[in-house]
């Protein structure tokens, strides 16, 4: 069929994986990849979602930081095999489209545009958190209404609680019926990260590995200084609102690891991508999977996890135990980091509209490269209004679920497409054995997953006998969440089958599971609207893309 139209390896390897950008300078390394994973990583998933995590978790979601990160390196290893096929300075979207089609490729395109147009909308919401803080440290205050966006202060009016929100609504200028309430800063980070990427703000590798420097640094303190204010007391309960609770933050947790996959996108630049780009993918994940439950054990210690429901937690938590020097620092490691993931993302998303664009996936317009700055400059125009449209009508929580179950999604193909190609032929085993080339080891998953999943289900029974009685019980309280987990034991179920007939690789086969047991975790309301963005995007290639693709007249 067409829309399963696949782009030649020897097409992109020409085209240097991004249309006419080709012959770029091949100076990073291990070490640079690494350091830009930590860079992209550390973010607003480190210094605003890590607090609704623990307030969803409690202590226990650490838990959930092993999980993601587990998911994540299968994930990173399909990531690397792509890159190692196809070892340009693509995306997802370009491995996609050489190995398993157009239609799938479009899909992943689509949803990494949730991941960086959208996600930043969570971060400008982060970064304007922290960066009222800092102005008030200096004495400035902003008025409420300009500090907060109107969704929320409206909940915290219709809760009667919260007091930014209420006084927000309260003292909220009028424009006819309607009150003025937007977040100023979250506007104008955006404007400012626009302007300098339309015009050609370069990061060198120096200046990103002396960024992750002075976060990690940060960091560093925020743990030292925070273990001196720790009450093991705050442990008990550990889980205190279950396992269900633990999982109600996988929204949160999940976003702190989105980012690690835009080291793929420097394939074309890495000295060796074959051999250096796992590795870089695989060190920060580690690094940072570390820094992420240290951090989280020593905030849920300082104060009880039900104070940590908050856009800004590791200010808060050092404002709550009264270290102001504490809360000026954080809150300017904050400030730069995010600003700098601001930049990453808001840098790359035009990247991947232009090179959708230059297979005919998108219209013309968005791969026009500007005559004086050499960038993308409609497509970078779109994405700011991509970003800083919605920041006046919609809130943090939303954004962070719809990025994150798109995000799940793009890695759910990404892992199946790698299962789907998983090479177990003589020449193509022995073509693994190739210095230089990376391919994810071929562990034969014909007993060992059907195994695995036998073990879960004992252990299941086990410790938790009620779990398959509640799972059928389809009462409106339990829609929600049983039917997603029925969708998984089915794909549990169908993977088990295909593990034992097919010799299905296991490596990518784990890590299409564990990202779809993630998916569980995901509210229905975020379903629907994800639904309705996949509709859209189905839409638009069938009504556009596929007729307009370049590939169309070749077939």
């Amino acid at each position: 069929m067409k829309i399963f139209r696949k782009k030649s390896i020897t097409t992109i390897l020409k085209q240097g994986g991004d249309g006419e950008h080709s012959g770029l300078n091949k100076v990073l390394t291990v070490r640079d990849l690494t350091f830009f994973g930590i860079a992209a990583i550390i973010g607003g998933g480190t210094f605003s979602a890590i607090g609704n995590a623990c307030f969803s978790g409690g202590p226990a979601v650490v838990l959930l930081y092993i999980m993601c990160a587990i998911a994540c390196g299968f994930t990173a290893m399909c990531y690397a095999e792509f890159a190692s096929r196809v070892p340009v300075s693509g995306s997802a979207y370009t491995y996609a489209y050489v190995s398993f089609g157009e239609l799938f490729a479009w899909i992943i395109g689509w949803a990494l545009i949730m991941e960086y147009s959208i996600g930043n909308i969570y971060i400008a919401f982060s970064w304007s958190g922290y960066f009222t803080n800092l102005l008030e440290s200096f004495g400035i205050h902003l008025p409420e209404w300009l500090t907060i966006n109107y969704k929320s202060a409206h909940a915290a009016f219709l809760a009667s609680k919260g007091d930014e929100g209420l006084a927000a609504w309260k003292n909220a200028p009028m424009l006819g019926n309607l009150k003025v309430i937007f977040d100023l800063p979250a506007v104008v980070i955006n404007i400012l990260i626009t302007y300098l990427v339309y015009r050609g703000t370069k990061e060198s590798k120096n200046f990103s590995n002396a960024m992750v420097y002075i976060k990690l640094a940060i960091i560093v303190l925020v743990i030292i200084v925070g273990a001196f204010y720790v009450d093991i007391d705050n442990w008990t309960p550990f889980m205190p609102n279950g396992f269900s609770g633990v999982m109600g933050g996988v929204s949160a947790v999940f976003f702190a690891y989105i980012g690690f996959d835009a080291v793929s996108t420097l394939a074309e630049e890495s000295k060796n991508p074959q051999r250096d780009l796992p590795k870089g993918m695989i060190y920060s994940l580690v690094i940072c999977t570390v820094v992420f439950i240290v951090l989280a054990l020593v905030i849920t210690g300082m104060v009880s996890y039900e104070l940590l429901g908050v856009s800004d937690p590791l200010a808060e938590i050092f404002a709550l135990k009264g270290v102001k020097w504490m809360l000026f620092v954080v809150s300017i490691a904050a400030v730069v980091a995010m600003t700098s993931v601001l930049l990453v993302f808001q840098m790359g998303q035009p990247r991947i509209w232009m090179t959708m664009s230059r297979d005919g996936l998108m219209p013309k317009r968005f791969s026009t490269i500007h005559p004086k700055y050499k960038t993308p400059s409609f497509a970078t125009l779109v994405t700011g209004l991509v970003v800083g449209i919605p920041i006046f009508f919609t809130d943090e929580n939303f954004v962070l679920d719809f990025t994150s179950i798109g995000t799940l999604f793009a890695f759910v193909l990404v892992c199946g497409g790698v299962l789907m190609l998983s090479p177990q032929s003589e020449t193509e085993i022995a073509e693994r054995e190739t210095k230089g080339k990376f391919r994810i080891p071929y562990v034969n998953s014909k007993f060992i997953f059907p195994v695995l999943v036998a073990i879960a289900t004992i252990l299941i029974v086990k410790y938790v006998p009620d779990f398959f009685t509640n799972l059928f019980d389809f009462s409106i309280d339990k829609l929600a969440t049983n039917i997603p987990m029925l969708v998984f034991i089915l794909v549990c179920i169908v993977m088990t089958v295909l593990s034992f007939t097919k010799n299905l690789s296991l490596i990518p086969l784990l890590g299409l599971i564990s990202c779809c047991y993630l998916l569980t975790g995901m509210a229905v309301s975020n379903w629907m609207w994800f639904g309705v963005w996949l509709v859209i995007g189905l839409v638009i290639y069938f009504t556009f893309s596929y007729k307009n693709s370049k590939l169309n007249d070749s077939i």
